[in-house]
């Protein structure tokens, strides 16, 4: 299948990156190269752009995507670890970052990857194909009380406790082992009630698991305040969300990063030494347009959160 993406809030993006024809970028979510594509127009031939993602298919269908440019370059590893990949490509600073987290709509739509509920296909969910631990491993070794609090700390799924109940008795019977398993033994955990609200019930439950194999949560503010310090003065960070629970991990380190003085108003000067990293640009996120969003539904839950580097 070809690797198929629609890039979200890409104009949003471009605009925010305040790309300078010169300058290194990062693309921490390289995906099918779509935002990477018109970062290197903007770059008109004379800055450098890398690439990073987890996915070899993806890193593959970009490569080709991309092949017009010379000024590009992929690293098949985690934005996580941009620091790491900087360094290795002696690079240091650089002039903009962007990360579109989340799944991406080829995940979901080769049925092979087991990320959709809407396909039957092997529980596996894992971005990065060779590592270890898959969806499959998670469903039926992981003890019920971990799947509840997976369930309910990443998919914030009101019936946690009895769908990780239900999971662990109908293993009991044979190992869960395809996405259509998992999606009628959530049904079966569920009052009819909930089986008949307009998202689907298993919803939550896919996302929570895909949250824990991936880890996608876990470096998440580190992996903004490593992208933070790697930038120039001046130079921006543009990071999108799909759920709250990004967008409230993205939205507090921002804050910490920008750094806020706690001295009573009634001090003449600050005397707390405050550390300010740079500025929030949007204060509240920018969200998609509705010509975007008849287009690509699936950019509904997205926003857009830009931080600039300042140093002092």
């Amino acid at each position: 299948m070809e690797f198929k993406h629609k890039s979200v809030l890409l104009d949003e993006c471009i605009e925010n990156l305040n790309i300078k024809e010169n300058g290194v970028y990062v693309d921490g979510t390289l995906g099918g190269g779509g935002h990477s594509y018109h970062i290197l127009r903007t770059l008109n031939g004379t800055g450098m752009l890398i690439g990073i993602d987890r996915d070899m298919d993806a890193i593959k269908a970009a490569t080709e995507r991309l092949k017009e440019f010379s000024n590009f370059k992929t690293v098949h590893n985690n934005h996580a670890n941009i620091i790491s990949v900087l360094e290795e490509l002696e690079i240091y600073k650089v002039d903009g970052i962007l990360l579109d987290l989340g799944v991406s709509s080829y995940q979901l739509d080769e049925a092979d990857r087991g990320f959709s509920y809407m396909h039957d296909a092997k529980l596996d969910m894992r971005m990065n194909r060779e590592d270890k631990i898959s969806a499959y491993e998670v469903v039926n070794n992981y003890q019920e009380e971990s799947l509840y609090r997976i369930f309910l700390d990443y998919g914030e799924e009101k019936y946690s406790r009895s769908i990780a109940r239900k999971i662990c008795q109908r293993r009991e019977e044979k190992p869960i082992e395809t996405t259509f398993e998992l999606v009628d033994v959530i049904k079966s955990a569920m009052p009819g009630k909930a089986l008949n609200e307009k998202q689907h019930p298993a919803k939550r439950v896919f996302q929570a698991i895909r949250i824990e194999v991936n880890q996608e949560l876990e470096k998440l503010k580190q992996a903004v305040i490593d992208s933070i310090l790697s930038l120039n003065d001046g130079g921006r960070l543009a990071i999108i969300t799909f759920h709250s629970l990004e967008d409230k991990i993205v939205k507090h380190a921002y804050e910490e990063m920008e750094g806020r003085c706690t001295c009573p108003n009634n001090f003449p000067v600050c005397v707390c030494n405050y550390k300010s990293y740079g500025k929030i640009v949007n204060k509240k996120p920018i969200v998609s347009t509705e010509e975007e969003l008849e287009e690509n539904p699936r950019a509904r839950s997205a926003k857009l959160r830009v931080f600039e580097r300042i140093i002092k």
